[in-house]
C-alpha cells in the first residue's frame, strides 16, 4: 500500500504552474459600481429646475416627479418662468395656450419664493385653471416642526 508521492507531487507541480487562473478579480468591478453609484447619487439630488428660488417650509408628503410635468416658479420679484424661461410680463397666459399639446393636459408643478405675496401665487394659479390645467402641485421644502 505504499504510494510514490514524490512523482505525482511533481507532476503536480508542473501543471499547477502552468494552469491557467480560474479565479475573477471582482476588485475593478468593485470599483466601477461604486464610482456609477455616486455619479448617480449626484444627479439625482441636483435640482429639476435651476431657478434659485426659497421655497416656504412644509411637513407634506414629497411628490414625485413625472417626465410629462411641467415647471413653473415665480421668483422673490415676481418674476414667472416656465422651466427656466422667463415670462413677459401679462405673457402668462399666451404661454400657457402654447403649452396645451392637446389631450389631457400634464400635471403642473408650481414653485413659488416664501417671500412672495400670497395673491401673486393665486393670480399665477387662477391662470392655470383658466388655461384648463387643473392638476397643479405646490413645491415646498421639508419641516420637521409643526406650524
Amino acid at each position: 500500500m505504499g504510494m510514490n508521492l514524490s512523482s505525482s507531487s511533481r507532476r503536480r507541480g508542473k501543471r499547477g504552474r502552468r494552469a491557467a487562473m480560474s479565479e475573477i478579480n471582482v476588485t475593478p468591478l468593485v470599483d466601477v459600481m461604486l464610482v456609477l453609484l455616486i455619479i448617480f447619487m449626484v444627479t439625482v439630488t441636483l435640482p429639476a429646475v435651476g431657478v434659485p428660488v426659497e421655497l416656504p417650509e412644509s411637513r407634506a408628503a414629497p411628490v414625485e416627479e413625472k417626465p410629462d410635468q411641467i415647471t413653473i416658479t415665480v421668483d422673490r420679484q415676481g418674476t414667472i418662468y416656465i422651466e427656466e424661461d422667463p415670462v413677459p410680463p401679462g405673457g402668462l397666459p399666451a404661454a400657457l395656450e402654447a403649452l396645451q399639446r392637446g389631450g389631457e393636459p400634464p400635471l403642473v408643478v408650481l414653485r413659488g419664493d416664501r417671500s412672495l405675496d400670497y395673491g401673486r401665487v393665486m393670480q399665477v394659479m387662477g391662470e392655470l385653471g383658466r388655461a384648463g390645467f387643473t392638476s397643479i402641485s405646490l413645491v415646498t421644502d421639508g419641516s420637521v416642526t409643526p406650524p
